[in-house]
């Protein structure tokens, strides 16, 4: 896996002032949804086909695998300063969602090979240390992704702090499926804390250009607003500036009018071609 491959922030250490509109240029003009589709509420990101669709994108953008059930076990320090990247979401032992998820796994199942990191866990929250965790935790780690507790661990902490979070505004916005994985994959990359690059901040941002159909605006032009705004957002830090996950897939299903995610889709990711039949 490279390290342009993987997710590399969730949300940052430090509240950082708004910054100004997006000024960049448009994109073309995107066409609105086709004639007959269905309205953005007949569907949701959470439909389990939905959902499997869902999670193999962001697989293809994360992993450069469609088969993101094999990730539970990954493991690595990508370099990021957010020191170790794990799992199939990228936690990360530096921005306390790794903490919270060995913690619920601990809850479930006391003992675990990965309970005994938790002392040095909560002391490398936030900083890129391994202090504590060395030599140990990559091969306890890729141990606890054979217990099917811990994979299940994996998953709810996933849909708690990611999944959830985003169909749920994406349902209040009244975006569709596609809409809802766009800030589903914004969160997984950015977090959402208060930083000008969190998702809450791109949100906003999109807010100053478009208004979402809740609000009486067009689905379509909403949406190029929001992903103008990650774009943007993805910019401003080096290990993110390559968009193409935006850029060659998001954009291309938007231009489309696929706004449920119907299959078959095909799209690229960091040069890499998909495609779910």
């Amino acid at each position: 896996m490279t390290h342009a491959s993987r997710r590399t922030a969730l949300t940052l250490l430090a509240a950082v002032a708004a910054a100004p509109v997006l000024a960049a240029p448009r994109a073309a003009a995107l066409p609105t949804a086709p004639a007959g589709a269905a309205p953005a509420t007949a569907a949701g990101l959470d439909d389990p086909a939905k959902k499997e669709i869902a999670m193999q994108l962001v697989s293809s953008a994360e992993n450069s695998s469609l088969d993101w059930k094999a990730q539970y076990p990954y493991i690595e320090d990508i370099g990021d300063g957010r020191g170790y990247t794990a799992g199939i979401i990228g936690f990360c032992s530096g921005t306390g969602d790794m903490l919270d998820l060995v913690e619920l796994y601990t809850a479930r199942v006391p003992g675990n090979v990965l309970a005994r990191y938790l002392p040095a866990l909560r002391r490398v929250d936030g900083t890129d240390s391994h202090e504590g965790l060395d030599p140990g935790f990559p091969g306890d780690w890729r141990r606890a992704a054979r217990d099917r507790e811990f994979q299940r661990a994996q998953n709810d902490e996933r849909d708690r702090v990611y999944f959830d979070p985003a169909v749920r505004q994406g349902k209040a916005d009244g975006v569709g499926v596609l809409g809802q994985f766009a800030y589903y994959d914004a969160l997984v990359m950015h977090g959402d804390g208060t930083d000008r690059t969190s998702f809450r901040s791109i949100r906003k941002r999109a807010l100053r250009r478009a208004q979402p159909p809740a609000q009486g605006g067009d689905e379509v032009t909403y949406l190029d607003a929001f992903l103008d705004a990650r774009v943007w957002a993805m910019k401003q830090e080096e290990a993110h500036s390559d968009t193409s996950r935006v850029d060659t897939a998001q954009r291309v299903f938007l231009r489309e009018g696929n706004l449920n995610l119907d299959t078959p889709l095909d799209w690229k990711v960091y040069g890499d071609s998909y495609h779910i039949g």
